[in-house]
């Protein structure tokens, strides 16, 4: 996930001194969800970085903040979705968009009474654009995880390799997939182990995207299933990548000979998703979200 300019200026002097917040997690990819509606609140990178911060602050792989879009502050068309997911990696740096915090997002308006009734789906604004948010199921006691498929919008997938990852001494072709923000999907040879790789450091790749990319390294399992691992710009290693997995599932349908209208089974570390296509080309992510706590804290200084 890549780095843009901040669109909004440092916490002010008027900024409260205490911070409510919920944590979330979307098959263990987590985020610190910030409840902002009318826009009263401002971030900086540093702001939100002390707050993913796993020691010194809350923890998390991003920062969510739910605001109305014509609060945000940002570039919106007038007929825009209400809501507004504007999201941040854990360095702080802005992203387009993020696959299992949308799912977040969307438990979160779920649990505050702001999606319509039944089963109804509900239209975000995002970076990327409009996000059609479905909630299949609310959890049946409380802790359990909302069920959501999310409407990715269409995948741009390269022709064919369009770069190499360089990874255990080895330089794999990768192919590009745009789901709004840039993946670099490889399929691993039998010789390598996908659990056996080492994602400490960010693999290389050559040619370098201008704002960088996900990185999602891919074994096959079975008929229409497969699993990844995944290097997120901006963050690391995460346990998940919603946005990896339906471009995982994508990329791997094409090397099937699938039209991918699915569904494609994508294991990752943190758990299960799903991804499909409608008839018209969208892509659809499915899987779980879950709120864990809530709480307050102290707002960190700029």
């Amino acid at each position: 996930m890549p780095t843009h300019r901040d669109e909004s200026s440092a916490v002010t002097a008027s900024a409260p001194l205490a911070l409510r917040f919920t944590k979330g997690h979307g098959t263990r990819n987590d985020f610190v969800v910030l409840d902002d509606p009318e826009g009263a609140l401002a971030l900086d990178a540093s702001v939100v970085a002390a707050l993913a911060d796993r020691r010194g602050g809350i923890g998390g792989d991003g920062v969510i903040r739910v605001v109305r879009t014509r609060a945000a502050g940002i570039d919106a068309p007038a007929d825009a979705p209400e809501w507004f997911m504007d999201y941040r990696n854990a360095d702080g740096s802005i992203a387009e968009m993020c696959g299992n915090g949308v799912r977040v997002f969307a438990a979160f308006l779920s649990r505050a009474g702001r999606l319509p009734g039944g089963e109804a789906p509900l239209d975000i604004w995002t970076r990327s654009g409009v996000r059609r948010l479905e909630v299949l199921a609310d959890p049946p006691t409380p802790g359990d995880p909302w069920q959501v498929r999310v409407g990715m919008g269409p995948a741009g997938v390269s022709d064919g390799p369009a770069r190499t990852v360089r990874i255990a001494g080895r330089e794999l072709p990768a192919w590009d997939a745009d789901m709004g923000n840039p993946h670099a999907v490889v399929e691993l040879p039998e010789d390598l182990v996908l659990e056996d790789l080492d994602l400490t450091v960010r693999p290389g790749l050559d040619p370098e995207p201008e704002h960088g990319a996900n990185i999602e390294f891919v074994v096959r399992r079975g008929p229409a299933h497969v699993a990844m691992r995944v290097f997120e710009r901006g963050v690391g290693e995460t346990q998940s990548c919603g946005t990896g997995a339906a471009a995982v599932g994508v990329v791997s349908a094409l090397w099937a000979g699938d039209d991918g209208s699915g569904p494609w089974r994508v294991d990752v570390p943190g758990g299960t998703l799903e991804v499909a296509r409608t008839e018209d080309g969208q892509v659809t992510l499915a899987g779980p979200a879950q709120l864990v706590a809530d709480g307050e804290t102290a707002l960190p200084h700029a």
